[in-house]
């Protein structure tokens, strides 16, 4: 029997086919990205991420750090980049997350890297303007000796005495032994800062055990609700302190950065723009439902007025 339909019904098979598929593909099972490469952002945001690594060099003169994030974004001359990207900011004056130090920041990243790690320049002094000292008069500490305690209240690392428990809920309950006394950690004085001081206006612990633990979480936000990018956080603990900055990690949020916390250990939190710090932060276990344990996170919204 000869078949008279011809190849007709073929392209209809096809076309209803990609329909369903696309229809599967867009709106059924969308494919969710999460923790992609750097080297996969729009170069708008790569510009943003470049200003963030340049700006915490400044702040930290962690060159091995500034280096391996850079890495990230797999640029072909990072040093070429990083210089254009710097005399647009000059020029333009108006990128996204734009800061009076985010050229000076650039350039000085780009030369460090031309130098092999050298560390960054000192801000400039019209930041921190020091007056000349006068025959009788000693002269002023330099900006990075001048420090000051962060609280009256010892900051120490304590282990704890047993193990966090918590509900089937997830609610973890922490158990610690007293802080001894000791000296009062010391944190650089901060320089002047743009705008109203930062808010704490929530301090939650969080037990998802989708995220990886134990986590420090910052969120930045301004007076109408709107992240923000690029404000810095400082993280001390006994005999050491570390400089981070939200915004790194934009398919989490422009407002959003975090800190690894290590087990036993005490943390101290301040934003260098202003207010009060947020002290007593350690890590703790939850339990789930099945009786898994995993860590939980601290998870800090900021608020500026």
């Amino acid at each position: 029997m000869r078949d008279e339909r011809g190849p007709w019904y073929l392209l209809t098979g096809l076309i209803l086919g990609a329909a369903l598929g696309l229809l599967y593909a867009w709106l059924i099972a969308p494919r969710n990205y999460a923790d992609t490469s750097p080297a996969s952002l729009q170069a708008e945001f790569k510009d943003q991420y470049r200003a963030m690594i340049a700006l915490a060099y400044l702040a930290n003169g962690n060159f091995p750090r500034a280096q391996a994030r850079l890495d990230l974004l797999k640029d072909e001359d990072p040093i070429e980049i990083l210089n254009e990207q710097a005399q647009r900011s000059l020029a333009e004056g108006s990128m996204p997350g734009a800061s009076p130090l985010e050229a000076q920041a650039l350039g000085l990243l780009a030369g460090s890297l031309e130098q092999g790690g050298a560390p960054p320049n000192p801000v400039p002094a019209s930041r921190t303007p020091v007056a000349s000292p006068s025959p009788t008069q000693s002269p002023p500490p330099s900006p990075t000796a001048s420090l000051t305690p962060a609280s009256s209240d010892p900051i120490t690392p304590t282990a704890p005495t047993s193990l966090p428990t918590a509900g089937e809920t997830g609610t973890p309950v922490v158990t610690r032994t007293p802080a001894p006394a000791g000296t009062p950690l010391p944190t650089r004085t901060s320089t002047s800062t743009q705008g109203a001081p930062f808010v704490l206006q929530d301090r939650t612990f969080s037990c998802d055990p989708d995220v990886a633990g134990p986590l420090l979480i910052v969120l930045a936000e301004s007076a109408a609700g709107q992240p923000l990018p690029n404000v810095e956080a400082i993280v001390s603990w006994e005999g050491g302190e570390d400089h981070f900055f939200t915004g790194l990690k934009p398919e989490l949020g422009l407002g959003y950065a975090d800190f690894v916390m290590t087990p036993g250990v005490v943390y101290a939190l301040r934003l260098a723009d202003g207010g009060q710090p947020v002290l007593d932060l350690s890590s703790a276990e939850c339990e789930s439902s099945r009786r898994e344990r995993y860590w939980g996170s601290w998870v800090l919204l900021f608020n500026r007025p």
